[in-house]
């Protein structure tokens, strides 16, 4: 049996089936350089023909100069009753240019009757001519069986013979799809061993998908069953709950399962690729995603995050820095001084466990939390606090008042914002206008400090969170806001809560501006 497994990547295709995700064609030709670049085996495209963007892409792709990874166009079987060399989708297929050809053909009794609307033998027929037809063109042709387990369970003899069809027509591979996403792990397994027996492990892919929550479980059974192709997605993209997540797969194979690939090597990129495939795909990135999340390697409670510190597999399953990531130290009202101590070496701040001054900030801690503070996403927030009990909290601005105004006016809405600040013993008053209030308020205390303080202009606000605290308090609730900002170098976050929402953005808005000008 193989150790190497080849990595088949469909992003690109089954990946954008998912809701909310799109793709540029930019963006398709940068994923599969990314790709690529990653040690990916194959990379799959989209339907060649099916849409101008997939058009325009493969007419692109064709220029890209990949160092490895092989690009794939995705189609079907011939149609029934015609003949492979007329079947005007295989030849889109092959007008693709592609060296990679993967065709989905039926495997499922039910599907051939009563949705191909054909004879069981015709099926058979269109799978193996198909197949051949596109081979003797040149090219390699990855044959996808599609719903294999819901038909091997109903018919597994004739679900076996749709496969023998493939590996007659010349199919350098086939993949064994659970399309529906309904199938358990024993079955899964057992059904894959079969297929493995009796075609071979290095023609035997598997591809899952995550309805039942077990695409990644899948995927390393089928590998552990004998597979040597897995596909998937990059942080599980796909139709309905999406494909198996790659970025999950990954380091299962390579560092639990014993197995290897050619992008074993790159494994330590993993975390920022996921993140590259979320800022293109404009989503907000999972941090409770396994291995790659931010908070897959966090610890929040003092006597877990003692132990991390002085043996760290003693909480953590891996090595972080092995898929990119790194081990976070979590502060709130669990925290006692090695928590926090940990926490500020982290931030670069050297803080003595001893010191007087710790009994003190563990209170106003634990008092803020209780409050409402929360500063899991707010470490801005937490190095301001430490520093002002340290007495290194420097003062750049001294706030003498700010006020909010909204209006509708013609239709439109608009907020007015005035702040006024004492800034190095001269009063500055300013004013300015946006659609909302935050925003308005953000633009007027820069306006106020951006000439004293050039930096700020560096800085904009990246992300707003509003959470409602004590909702049975109704309108009169406490709120608690999370900002994060960012200057192009780096991304901090600042908290602020009160029973004003505005109030409370206005807190974070002012120590986010505070902890840019205090770290420069």
């Amino acid at each position: 049996m193989s150790n190497v497994v080849k990595i088949y990547d469909t992003t690109l295709r089954d990946g954008t089936q998912g809701e909310g995700i799109s793709f540029s064609v930019a963006d398709k030709l940068l994923i599969a350089e990314r790709l690529d670049q990653f040690g990916a085996d194959y990379i799959e495209g989209g339907f060649p023909g099916s849409n101008p963007r997939d058009i325009t892409f493969f007419q692109e792709a064709q220029k890209l100069r990949l160092k490895h990874a092989r690009l794939a166009a995705f189609g079907s079987t011939r149609r029934a009753g015609v003949k492979a060399a007329e079947d005007a989708q295989l030849r889109t297929l092959l007008d693709s240019g592609m060296p990679v050809l993967t065709i989905v053909g039926k495997t499922w009794g039910l599907h051939v009757t009563e949705i191909l609307r054909t004879t069981f033998e015709e099926n058979l027929a269109m799978i193996e001519d198909s197949t051949r037809y596109l081979v003797a063109q040149g090219r390699e042709v990855i044959y996808d069986a599609e719903h294999f387990f819901d038909g091997y369970k109903s018919d597994p003899d004739y679900a076996l013979q749709t496969l023998a069809a493939a590996m007659r027509g010349g199919a350098s591979n086939l993949t064994l799809c659970d399309t529906n996403g309904g199938t358990l792990v024993d079955e899964f397994k057992e059904i894959v061993g079969r297929a493995v027996r009796e075609f071979g492990a290095e023609r035997v892919g598997v591809h899952c998908h995550n309805d039942s929550g077990l695409g990644v479980a899948l995927s390393l059974a089928g590998v552990a069953a004998g597979a040597t192709l897995v596909q998937g997605t990059m942080n599980g993209y796909g139709e309905r709950v999406g494909n198996a997540n790659m970025t999950t797969i990954l380091p299962n194979l390579l560092l639990k399962l014993g197995r290897t690939a050619n992008c074993a090597g790159n494994l330590a990129q993993l975390r920022d690729l996921s993140l590259f495939f979320d800022e293109l795909a404009n989503l907000r990135p999972d941090p409770k995603a396994p291995f790659i999340g931010q908070s897959a390697f966090a610890h929040k409670g003092g006597l877990h995050a003692n132990a991390a510190q002085k043996v760290a597999r003693s909480y953590e399953h891996i090595d972080p820095a092995l898929v990119g990531n790194r081990t976070r130290v979590l502060v709130s009202d669990m925290a006692g001084r090695t928590s926090l101590t940990l926490k500020a070496r982290e931030l670069g701040i050297e803080l003595d466990e001893k010191r007087p001054e710790m009994k003190g900030l563990i209170e106003e801690l634990k008092d803020r939390e209780f409050r409402g503070y929360e500063y899991e996403a707010a470490d801005a927030s937490f190095r301001l606090l430490v520093a002002r009990h340290l007495g290194d909290r420097r003062s750049f601005f001294d706030v003498e008042g700010y006020r909010v105004i909204i209006e509708r006016h013609r239709g439109e809405l608009w907020a007015e914002a005035t702040v006024k600040l004492n800034v190095g013993g001269d009063t500055v008053h300013t004013v300015a206008e946006e659609i909302g209030p935050v925003g308005a308020l953000d633009k007027a205390l820069r306006l106020a400090l951006e000439k004293t303080y050039p930096q700020l202009r560096d800085v904009v606000l990246r992300d707003y969170k509003v959470r409602i605290l004590e909702g049975n308090r109704g309108s009169g609730s406490r709120t608690r806001v999370l900002i994060e900002s960012g200057d192009g170098k780096r991304i901090w976050g600042t908290v602020g809560v009160s029973d004003n929402i505005i109030d409370a953005s206005w807190e974070a808005l002012r120590e986010s501006v505070e902890y840019k000008l205090s770290t420069g």
